[in-house]
């Protein structure tokens, strides 16, 4: 490790990394200011990801950092299992002032995973609740990603998250992904064909029963999958057709949060409300982690019934509302506010698409999809197999001074919201050369 001879490698267990590979070639950063992270060799890496889809106001923000310094000195931790501090009460009904119609009631979470857990357990209580008991079916979706529970992963349908992990949830179906590259390659903005892959929820409710089906979890965009968007009127024609069979719509928006693709949430970029929203990653600019549910308030007051003293909703964790944490969302939405930068993606989204669309025709590249500041740019698999392409880019993009995210075969960009036509120019430029090389 290049910082210091003495540590070893071999202690930590990495998510999500080829640990053999990574430790044989170790790639450290060591600082992070605005768009750029500083690399353990000294070199400047411009942040092409938001860090993990996250730091979605740019590195090193002095505000959060003090306002988490603050709070920590001032109150650590405390409980709100039957206790509480006033700094949850203030975010959640500041959430509430951002979300989209009707959505003000919030349960906090401690990441995305934690937040897709949540919002399929409210989503079963909440139909016993209200004397439909029957309902305990749970539908996600091919090539989705909803964390890493067990909840999670029975509704996402990204293969490798799944098939080492036995039976998982019982009761799960999924729907048809929207990926259609024959159809909708190189679409700039959101793919014209695709809206009848919804009516696929049809066929499983006349399949399972709507009076079975509890709710249907989707991502408005698949993000983990590699960027994949929802064709023209998907997500509406979805909406429609779990309020006629009575079944709860939950929008997974642990990346799309928060000005990703535009307005807070995706909900309101592309006009459909669901029943609850999950959140996360950009919740606190990813400084402390933070998860967050938006639920309907009809639904949270089905469960305010009966006696008062009694527990209504048998779900937490330790660090729900944890004191640190809220500063730093607190300090986070007023930083997007005051800097507007929910607008941000869409005032720059025609640079950004331009700028992506430069690719098209570079080797190997069979598609590029982009809406708000996010993209992914998909290459033809290598011979030696799926995925080795993605990494190659995303490895050479790293030399470069660029930091990307493979996923598979497609290369993601998710840059910070703050981002110029300058740094936009460079990721570009260095993403071009990296695709060249690979090639």
């Amino acid at each position: 490790m290049a910082h210091d001879r003495a540590t070893s490698a071999e202690h930590f267990w990495m998510p999500f990394t080829a640990n053999r590979q990574f430790k044989g070639s170790p790639r450290l950063l060591e600082r992070a200011e605005g768009m750029y992270y500083t690399d353990t060799d000294g070199r400047q890496v411009i942040d092409g990801t938001a860090g993990l889809w996250c730091c979605n106001a740019g590195h090193g923000r002095r505000e959060i950092t003090e306002a988490v310094s603050r709070q920590i000195a001032q109150l650590d931790f405390a409980p709100t299992f039957q206790m509480g501090h006033p700094l949850p009460f203030e975010l959640a009904e500041r959430l509430a002032q951002i979300s989209p119609a009707g959505l003000n009631r919030v349960f906090f979470t401690n990441s995305g995973s934690e937040s897709a857990d949540t919002a399929l357990k409210i989503a079963l209580a909440y139909q016993r609740a209200i004397g439909q008991g029957s309902r305990t079916r749970l539908i996600g979706r091919e090539l989705a990603y909803h964390g890493v529970g067990f909840g999670g992963i029975s509704v996402g349908g990204m293969a490798n998250n799944r098939k080492a992990f036995g039976a998982l949830l019982p009761g799960v179906d999924h729907l048809p992904h929207t990926l259609d590259l024959q159809r909708n390659a190189f679409s700039r903005g959101l793919p014209e064909h695709g809206a009848e892959r919804a009516d696929e929820l049809e066929r499983l409710v006349t399949l399972h029963g709507a009076e079975n089906i509890a709710a249907v979890i989707v991502e408005p965009m698949s993000g983990s999958a590699g960027v994949i968007l929802p064709p023209k009127g998907y997500l509406q024609r979805l909406r429609e057709i779990t309020r006629k069979h009575g079944i709860l719509l939950i929008f997974d928006e642990v990346i799309t949060g928060f000005g990703r693709v535009g307005e807070a949430f995706a909900a309101q970029r592309w006009g459909v409300t669901p029943d609850i929203l999950t959140c996360a990653k950009g919740l606190t600019n990813g400084a402390i982690p933070m998860g967050a549910v938006l639920i309907d308030e009809q639904i949270h007051d089905a469960f305010m019934q009966g006696p008062e003293s009694t527990i209504e909703f048998f779900h937490g964790y330790t660090y729900s509302g944890h004191p640190v944490a809220c500063a730093a969302a607190l300090a986070t939405q007023e930083i997007y506010q005051r800097e507007n930068l929910f607008q941000k993606a869409i005032e720059i989204e025609d640079y950004w698409q331009d700028a992506l669309f430069s690719l098209q025709g570079l080797p190997n590249v069979t598609d590029i999809r982009t809406v708000g500041l996010v993209a992914g740019i998909q290459f033809a698999a290598h011979a030696d197999g799926v995925g080795k392409r993605g990494y190659e880019v995303f490895r050479q993009c790293f030399e470069d001074g660029l930091l990307a995210r493979a996923s598979g075969d497609t290369i993601a960009l998710s840059p910070a919201l703050i981002v110029e036509r300058e740094h936009i120019d460079a990721m570009i430029e260095r993403l071009a050369d990296a695709i060249r090389k690979a090639a």
